[in-house]
């Protein structure tokens, strides 16, 4: 396994791989962050695991009842509506986002494995789809839900990743 803790700004992220897909760390760490910063979050922490199909199979059984490999599972520690900065909270005060304690969002887990099989039956390439995914599912840790209405969602991804190189996060 290879684990690393990385810090962009005030955002901390914990990378664990236990892939041989051969992420970037630090093209991770960068995504996180821009999405968090594009969503409006200036200070936080979050852990974004990489696992193969086993690990990943029973995560889905474990947590969502589903017996079957899937591509990205969220574990958000706030409930939504939870968080409210109480800087901006106060009439009057100015945005002092920068002295915000840090939003603790939880994890991101996705497997590689799933992405590529998806990628390829897609016809999009494999880091991509790993883009999307992990845009996906830090949005989730924020709140964001497509059951009813994917399209915001998805469109929120893609303006997301519109400025991203996500040609970096494979082969570090």
């Amino acid at each position: 396994m290879n684990e690393r803790t990385l810090q962009r700004d005030s955002v901390l992220v914990e990378v664990r791989d236990h892939t041989r897909w051969g992420a970037n760390p630090e093209a991770i760490a960068d995504l996180v962050a821009l999405v968090l910063h594009g969503e409006g979050v200036s200070a936080a922490e979050v852990g974004v695991g990489l696992v193969g199909e086993a690990a990943m199979r029973r995560l889905n059984r474990e947590q969502r009842g589903v017996d079957a490999v899937t591509d990205v599972l969220s574990f958000p520690l706030e409930e939504p509506g939870e968080w409210e900065s109480p800087l901006r909270s106060e009439p009057g005060v100015a945005d002092l986002a920068a002295q915000e304690p840090p939003r603790l969002l939880g994890d991101v887990v996705l497997c590689p494995r799933q992405a590529v099989r998806q990628a390829m039956a897609e016809g999009t390439p494999p880091a991509f789809e790993v883009a999307l995914l992990l845009a996906h599912g830090l949005l989730h840790l924020l709140g964001w839900e497509h059951q009813e209405r994917p399209g915001p969602m998805a469109l929120r991804q893609g303006e997301l990743l519109s400025g991203f190189d996500w040609t970096r996060l494979a082969g570090a």
